[in-house]
This record gives C-alpha cells, sequence and structure tokens, in this order.
C-alpha cells in the first residue's frame, strides 16, 4: 500500500513527516530519508492498530499527473 506523506523541515533543521490519510501519525528525523524510514514504522504500526482493533484501514492513494501549459 502506498501512502501520501508531507514532509516539512522545521526551525532547527529537523524533518517532520505526517500523514493526512492517518489523523495523528507524525514522525520525523534528523535527515529526509531518517524521517522517511521513521514514517514507514509509524504508518505501519498505526495500521497494525488499526486491524488489531478491527478499525477499517484507509485506502491507498491513487495518484494522476497532468500536464499544462503556462
Amino acid at each position: 500500500m502506498k501512502y501520501r506523506v508531507v514532509i516539512v523541515q522545521d526551525e532547527d533543521g529537523v524533518f517532520v513527516v505526517t500523514c493526512p490519510s492517518l489523523p495523528g501519525c507524525v514522525s520525523q528525523g534528523e535527515t529526509r530519508d531518517q524521517a522517511l524510514a521513521n514514517i514507514t514504522d509509524a504508518i505501519e504500526g498505526y495500521l497494525a492498530s488499526l486491524a488489531k482493533h478491527q478499525e477499517p484501514i484507509p485506502p491507498a492513494i491513487t495518484e494522476e499527473t497532468v500536464e499544462v501549459t503556462v
């Protein structure tokens, strides 16, 4: 499954990552790669918790790319 994540570098240089499809699923890292690895772990834990509690798992993302001219 694929989930969209948002990466923002804060004022201290730390990369903060959220997963909009999973409310409250947030992680961080000192590097972009570390932040992505950490959010992957957080998402896996989040989904495992949903499954354990028999809660619905949000669907994976589907994206399309459109080309525009300016």
